[in-house]
């Protein structure tokens, strides 16, 4: 099964961000087991050398650790898994409040929006 990437983004730090979503939102736990380079890169559809990049981005966010000869577990340090899902929440909101803010909305209507639809 082969993914859909935007074509305005690198591939790598799509499947980062996938990652990082799957972790937060419990799909993969503190201890789990990541797929093997080449098999996530046959589920994916992506070269095995963009895998490695994203594998190797993980491991530089500590969220994941590679031990030799069995693979790559995400960390089971909750506070790398907080903060990566702090950096994340950051992230999304500064990308949502820039492109809004690049229609002419004001910050009141974008909090006015937001409180809006916040139980959503």
């Amino acid at each position: 099964m082969t993914m859909d990437f935007a074509k305005d983004r690198p591939i790598y730090l799509q499947l980062v961000e996938m990652v990082c979503g799957d972790v937060i939102k419990g799909k993969l736990k503190p201890g789990d087991k990541l797929s093997s380079v080449r098999e996530f890169a046959i589920d994916t559809g992506v070269n095995v050398n963009t895998i490695q990049r994203v594998y190797k981005e993980l491991e530089m966010m500590n969220l994941t650790e590679t031990k030799r000869g069995q693979g790559t577990f995400i960390t089971t340090d909750t506070a790398i898994i907080h903060d990566v899902r702090e950096q994340m929440k950051e992230q999304v909101a500064a990308h949502f409040i820039s492109s809004i803010q690049s229609f002419g909305f004001t910050l009141d209507e974008i909090i006015e929006v937001l409180k809006k639809n916040g139980g959503r």
